[in-house]
């Protein structure tokens, strides 16, 4: 098959599922060789990376780093760059969550959180951008939140993660705005991936109601339910949004928050 992104490669993090694997599928779709990274069941896994070579005749590799892990992370760029020559694509999107009162957020909680949703993302562009510089092309794309703007009770931790990542995403542009690299945030509104759905568990369990009767009450805390848009944001609505990042029309965003949210900010 093929596309723009022929002879390209993609490292994406917490890519076995969800929003990653939609990211991974829509850079395949174009001609993109990818990494897989992140946990869950092995037979499943390795079902989405052999999809992603006979959906799409591109390479795909997987490699499990721990994103709270230095030494797993370098170790995953290695294999990156064994198995394709060079690293083109690095999109950031392994996360975690945890919903607590500020007073008692758990201290290692808060510190693995950060690991994942901010350190690894620095970590990875520390070992990528200097083989893009000297290519002089390149995509890094961290995803943020709607979070990186606004956000809601019991949520410090999440927040200032994303908060955090969305100052890093603006540091990294600036510091690449001469070159062919760039870097910007994807923010996500609510959609329904393995990360949400403990938060609809508990939102129901709280009601005494089943997941799927309180679905759109769920949402109408998320989107401007006075409007018409109330059901989740699509993988792929999140996913087209990396592929033109990826492209030559989205070169002149740098640094950006592209935010696919339903209407959220600005409700």
């Amino acid at each position: 098959m093929g596309g723009f992104l022929d002879g390209k490669s993609a490292v994406i993090t917490g890519s076995t599922s969800g929003i990653g694997l939609g990211y991974a599928r829509a850079l395949a779709a174009e001609g993109c060789d990818i990494l897989l990274n992140g946990f869950g069941d092995e037979a499943e896994i390795e079902t989405a990376r052999a999809d992603l070579e006979s959906d799409f005749s591109v390479k795909a590799s997987f490699h499990g780093a721990d994103m709270r892990d230095p030494a797993a992370i370098k170790a995953m760029i290695e294999t990156a760059n064994a198995d394709f020559g060079k690293i083109d694509i690095l999109i950031n999107n392994a996360g975690m969550q945890h919903r607590a009162p500020v007073e008692s957020f758990p201290l290692d909680v808060w510190n693995d959180m950060f690991a994942v949703n901010v350190t690894s993302a620095m970590l990875t562009t520390q070992m990528v951008l200097p083989q893009m510089r000297e290519r002089d092309w390149g995509r890094i794309i961290n995803t943020a939140s709607v979070n990186a703007h606004v956000t809601s009770p019991n949520t410090s931790g999440y927040t200032a993660s994303k908060h955090a990542i969305m100052g890093l995403t603006k540091a990294v542009a600036l510091e690449t705005i001469m070159t062919g690299v760039t870097c910007n945030a994807i923010c996500p509104g609510t959609v329904r991936t393995n990360l949400s759905e403990h938060r609809i568990d508990t939102f129901a369990a709280e009601r005494g109601k089943t997941k799927e009767d309180v679905i759109d009450e769920f949402i109408d805390q998320k989107m401007p339910y006075h409007q018409a848009f109330r059901r989740f944001i699509t993988v792929e609505e999140i996913s087209a949004a990396a592929v033109y990042l990826c492209s030559e029309a989205g070169a002149a965003m740098r640094g950006a928050a592209f935010t696919i949210d339903g209407g959220w900010l600005v409700r």
